[in-house]
């Protein structure tokens, strides 16, 4: 059992809610939406399941058809008693747990449980649209746990957390992505399956954190480049990073001081890191 739109205006309705823009709420109301995004994520009843943002519960109540067990990770006090309500009323409330957090804030650990015992998480969710792409990195700098994403996201953001290098949409959080995962967009989804309806598409994204981080070289000097060389992109690196790239990185780097940053992939940025390192 899922939500219909009918479903979705009906519980919205009853319990007084009106979606808030702040919080980015868009409820998907698409059964066979959530089921497909289920499906995508590849998850059973072995697996252990992070919703954030699972508003009234539809995609929760896909996520338990596979059988999995589910932590949703839930920030606004007006959802929690229309969660409540739908889960039991799927009769799936032994599978949830539902935890009152900040997904920002929260205490991962806590929310977690202790211990590295069990397969690790999967994240799956609809995230809020104003909070997506700060929340996909802050969790892959933060909660190894977390082994992959399948994420439903703005379209422009999801193109931009699984840009190449050299393309248009690659940038700061594009590097961030490479640097601990693999990622790619793995569907389009029309805005017609929100309740309220967003002005833009989405698209959902998977992410794979890798075994190790694609490059040695110390994440905070790399990224404190990234962020200096990205905040200035139409200029070409020597002019950018003229304060930071000592005399000889580049060539010793095997990177051509007028390249511009979306032209660097991220081993390219570690070289660039190592080599600043080693000129100092």
């Amino acid at each position: 059992m899922t939500l219909s739109p009918r479903r979705v205006n009906e519980l919205l309705t009853a319990h007084g809610i009106d979606p808030r823009r702040g919080f980015g709420q868009n409820f998907v109301a698409d059964p066979n939406t959530v089921r497909r995004i289920a499906r995508l994520a590849s998850v059973g009843p072995a697996d252990r399941v992070i919703e954030i943002g699972p508003g009234l519960g539809s995609l929760t109540l896909a996520l338990c058809e596979t059988g999995a067990q589910v932590v949703a990770v839930e920030t606004d006090d007006r959802l929690l008693p229309v969660l409540d309500e739908v889960l039991a009323g799927g009769g799936v409330s032994d599978q949830v747990r539902v935890v009152k957090a900040d997904a920002l804030t929260a205490d991962w650990p806590d929310v977690l449980g202790p211990g590295p015992e069990g397969p690790p998480w999967v994240l799956v969710a609809n995230l809020p649209y104003n909070v997506a792409a700060t929340l996909v990195l802050h969790l892959l700098d933060t909660v190894p746990q977390i082994s992959r994403m399948v994420v439903m996201v703005q379209r422009e953001v999801g193109e931009r957390l699984a840009a190449p290098a050299g393309s248009g949409a690659y940038g700061i959080p594009s590097v961030k992505v490479a640097y601990w995962a693999d990622a790619a967009v793995v569907a389009r989804i029309p805005a017609t399956v929100f309740v309220p309806r967003p002005r833009v598409e989405s698209v959902i994204v998977e992410i794979r954190r890798r075994d190790h981080p694609r490059t040695d070289a110390d994440p905070d000097t790399m990224f404190s480049l990234v962020r200096q060389a990205f905040g200035q992109r139409r200029k070409m690196l020597r002019r950018s990073l003229a304060d930071a790239v000592p005399e000889g990185a580049f060539a010793a780097s095997g990177i051509e001081p007028s390249q511009r940053p979306e032209e660097l992939d991220v081993e390219a940025w570690g070289r660039l890191t190592e080599a600043c390192a080693a000129a100092r």
